[in-house]
């Protein structure tokens, strides 16, 4: 019972901080488009500070969504891992998520030098790109399909 009620606790934890870190995620590209089609130093400026204080708000959330995940992986052992395929591909796309956010950082030091380095198309798109994995993450967590061995 102790360890059900712990990975309750852990599974609530990773959901809020998850959603704080999606938060994050989300927004941080649309000021990219607009990073990107302002012709204004003043506004490049103003982007620059709430790109690079979002992006450092939300870095801890994404680090305790994968602590509070990896702690539940703990809890239900090797063996739960070794059989639940489902999970390997929602890790997948969570290591594909966190290479993203570590892009991000990279996109911002692009920003510092030169605003017009992408075209806001280019954000757009790339704002997409956490909204499909997070559909396919909901989907394979919460229908868990089996995928065979």
């Amino acid at each position: 019972m102790a360890d059900y009620q712990l990975v309750q606790w852990f599974k609530a934890l990773h959901l809020a901080f998850m959603v704080a870190w999606f938060a994050g995620i989300f927004y941080l590209p649309r000021l990219f488009v607009y990073h990107a089609e302002s012709n204004e130093p003043l506004v490049h400026t103003q982007l620059l500070t709430m790109e690079r204080r979002l992006l450092f708000f939300v870095t801890p959330f994404a680090v305790l969504t994968f602590v509070f995940g990896f702690g539940m992986l703990w809890i239900y052992g090797i063996e739960w891992f070794k059989v639940s395929h489902w999970m390997h591909i929602k890790l997948l796309l969570v290591l594909a998520l966190a290479v993203y956010h570590v892009y991000c950082f990279r996109l911002l030091k692009r920003f510092q030098q030169t605003p017009h380095f992408r075209s806001g198309r280019w954000f757009r798109i790339f704002n997409e790109v956490p909204v499909l994995a997070l559909f396919a993450i909901i989907f394979l967590a919460v229908l868990k399909p089996s995928l065979g061995a």
